[in-house]
Formats: structure tokens, sequence, C-alpha cells
């Protein structure tokens, strides 16, 4: 992997022509905190240089995971390579967007940061020769405002609704990510209504981490000016599907796909057998970071189209991986599809376990068990017995308890974000399992 840390005076002088050339006034310094929430101030253009030779001191201790009061002095180094305008912007007096390096005051890098997580773990892959491609598909729901979940449409998957429900906001959203230098592959209308779907072209991960993040923005600053709401939220509606965050992956070597075999039956190597065997032993471990919100679980319930079991197919829809069907001559495109993480994931963490439990597959040379392409609920409990298929935390209160004895989770994440993000979803769990739902008060106190 290439070291972004400590940017050549190149990559600097052509951020500063740049933002001479559209006449930037303001650059916005963006960073992500344990919960993938976007971390964001500015500075006038005149500070840029120095920003990115020294650095912007900030107070690291009201950040979400960062530090306590006695050791709260962080610094963030923009990236030069993140540079790009914002287009929602006016042109006059633009606005730029870069991305930081989180430092500690010596200029060590913070091991707080969830970007510089995703580089170490990226930094492993590299040595063993690997390059990490991702591409996601990020579903999400348009409502008429924040505060209901009223719908825009009663669209399907694929409909084609009026103009005014939903088509003309993807498409001034993916004009503005395109804008951006973010790649698009395609977007449409997903099952529940209301609810859409933008894929992003396949990049490398901590690029696409970058591209995840501000796609979330785009999608938000869009439905904003267009006077509706968005949101990602995993399971806004009752009785219809959640938004995923589905990922399709694989590891290069070079130009060369690591996933392909053509003397394999699926067309997957024993490099991508390992890799998937790997994401599926540690699902469980990892769904901490993958779906870290109460209402994450709401999303992993059978009947939805999202996992609730871990196994592998080619077609099952509920599956935990899924690997599309080959297209010959289309070796590259060779990849696994996980489906676990759902929208509200943060993207830097949710990466890096994701390429941590593969390569611990590989390392451990894991065997892939065979597919299952039959509808687990359709199952009696002998026959799932039998197969020894496990599953998913049913709560974030289970997947808790299931991190917390993870040796994997705390070697990926480091002893720093590990901690802080456990204690972190206690507060939340706890907090949760206090409130009084209106399932119990409808339920309950008629008869009890």
């Amino acid at each position: 992997m290439t070291k972004r840390h400590f940017p050549d005076k190149k990559s600097k002088e052509y951020v500063l022509n740049k933002a001479q050339e559209h006449n930037v006034k303001f650059v916005r310094l963006w960073f992500s905190d344990i919960l993938g929430l976007l971390k964001s101030f500015a500075i006038t253009i005149d500070e840029l240089k120095e920003a990115m030779d020294e650095g912007k001191f900030f107070d690291g201790s009201s950040i979400e995971g960062f530090a306590r009061n006695d050791e709260s002095d962080m610094r963030a180094f923009p990236d030069p390579a993140t540079f790009q305008l914002l287009p929602w912007r006016p042109k006059e007096n633009a606005v730029a967007r870069m991305f930081c390096d989180i430092r500690d005051v010596q200029g060590g890098p913070f091991e707080g940061d969830p970007r510089y997580c995703l580089k170490r773990v990226l930094n492993k892959s590299s040595k063993l020769g690997y390059t990490f491609y991702v591409g996601p598909e990020i579903e999400f729901f348009y409502f008429k405002n924040s505060d209901s979940v009223t719908t825009l449409d009663r669209g399907g998957y694929f409909d084609l609704t009026s103009l005014d429900a939903g088509s003309d906001l993807r498409r001034e959203t993916v004009l503005a990510l395109e804008e951006m230098g973010i790649g698009v592959e395609s977007s449409h209308h997903e099952a529940a209504p209301s609810q859409h779907e933008i894929d992003l072209r396949y990049t490398d991960a901590l690029t696409m981490a970058d591209n995840a993040i501000t796609y979330r923005l785009v999608v938000k600053e869009i439905a904003s000016k267009n006077g509706v709401y968005a949101t990602f939220m995993p399971k806004p509606l009752k009785g219809e599907n959640g938004s995923g965050m589905h990922v399709h992956q694989s590891l290069f070597e070079g130009d060369v796909n690591a996933f392909y075999d053509k003397s394999d039956k699926n067309h997957l190597s024993k490099v991508a057998k390992q890799y998937i065997a790997g994401l599926l032993k540690y699902a469980p471990e990892m769904c901490i970071v993958t779906n870290q919100w109460v209402n994450s679980y709401k999303r992993l319930m059978p009947g939805f189209e999202a996992p609730f079991d871990v196994i592998w197919a080619k077609k099952n829809r509920n599956a935990l991986v899924r690997v599309p069907a080959y297209k010959p001559r289309y070796e590259a495109a060779i990849r696994a599809e996980n489906r676990l993480p759902d929208a509200a994931c943060n993207p830097y963490l949710t990466y890096a376990v994701m390429l941590a439990a593969g390569l611990e597959g590989i390392k451990q040379k894991l065997k892939l068990p065979d597919p299952i392409e039959q509808n687990i609920q359709t199952m009696s409990e002998i026959e799932l017995k039998k197969l020894g298929i496990p599953a998913l935390p049913q709560s974030l209160g289970e997947a808790i308890s299931i991190a917390q004895k993870s040796k994997f989770l705390k070697d990926t994440l480091g002893e720093h974000i590990y901690h802080s993000l456990i204690e972190n979803k206690k507060i939340e769990w706890l907090k949760y399992c206090a409130e009084i739902t209106d399932y119990e008060l409808a339920n309950h106190l008629p008869i009890l």
C-alpha cells in the first residue's frame, strides 16, 4: 500500500494550484469518529499550506471514541489525494473538502483514527502481495421530513416511479458524485417504498471508504436541497426491507484477480475459498462493527432479503456471502458479495474487519463449506443442526457479548478503537433496554 501520511511537495503544490484555479476560499477538513459519523471544521485557503505541512490542532476529547480530556490535543493532516470541490456550494468563493489523517501531538498516527485502522490492515494485505478492491451497494430511504416515515412513493424493486418521487433526486445525486470524482455504476429504486440504491464503481478500499462517507453526505445534501429527508437508518419501516451496504470485494495480485480459477466449477480459487471461509467464521464477531446500532438487528431477520445465518451461496439472497455468476472472459469480475453490513456502518472499520477476516481465512487455510441455496426458513431444526449452521447475533446486546470475547476484533481494531467501541455500544444498549416501547404499552398494559 502506498503510504499517504506525508504527501510529497508536488501533491501539495497540485492542491494549492487547483484551489487557486477554482477560487476556493474555504476548505473543509473531514474525518470520521469511531461510529462513522462525519466530523468537519473549516479553514481559509490561506491556512491550507500550513495545514498540509504541520496539521491543524483540534480537541479530540469532544469526538466520540477519540481521547480523554488529559490527552485531547490532536492534529488533522489533510490528504492531498482527497481534494475535491463541493458541487452544492456556490462556484464563486468555492468550498473544497479534504479527508484528514489524525495524528497525536508528537506527529505519530493516532490509534483511534478509523482511517488509520483501515490503513494498517491494508498494509498487512499489501505485504502479502494483495490489493483489496471493494464496490458497495448502499441503500437508503427518502422521507418527507425527519420527523416521520412518510414515504414519497409506493414503488418496488426497479420500479420507474414518477419523476417527483425520487428519480430526479437520484439523478442529481449521481451527477454530484461524479463531479466529485466518485464513479457510479448504476442507480435504481429498491424493494421497499421510497427506498433507493446507488452503486459505486469498484476501487481500492481506502478510496472507497472515503467515497462511502462522501456518498452519504451527498445523498443527504441533495435531499435537503429539494425539501425532503434522506436516511441510512438500517430499518426505518416495519414490515419492509431494511437498508444494507452489500460489499463486493476481491483481492488482486498486480493486475490478476486472485479470486479466479478457471478449473474450479464455481471459478473460485483456493485463495477465494479460504477468504470467504474467513468472512463466515468471523461474521458474528464483526457484527458490532458491520451492524453497530440497536436498529441494525431489526434488519437481520428472516423474510427481508438480509442474512440471519452464516452461510454462503450463489443465488440465495438470504446468504451472508454471495458469489455472483461468472461471465466468460470477465475473470476480473469474480468476487464475493458480503451482504451483512448495513448502510449506517463505519466503512473504514467495516472494510478493515472484512479484509482481516478474509486474510485470516487464507492464513489458517480454512475450508469453505458447501453453499446453501435452499431457503433456511423451510428447514427443520434437525436439518439445521446437522448442517451446523451458526446464527448471527439477534441483538446489539448479543453482538457486544460476542465482541468482548473476540481476540480477532481486538487485534484488527487495535486496543483503543476496540475498547472505545464496546463502551459506546454498551451505553446505547442499556439506554435502549430501559425504554418503554409502544409495543409494550399496546400489548401488555391492557392485560397486565
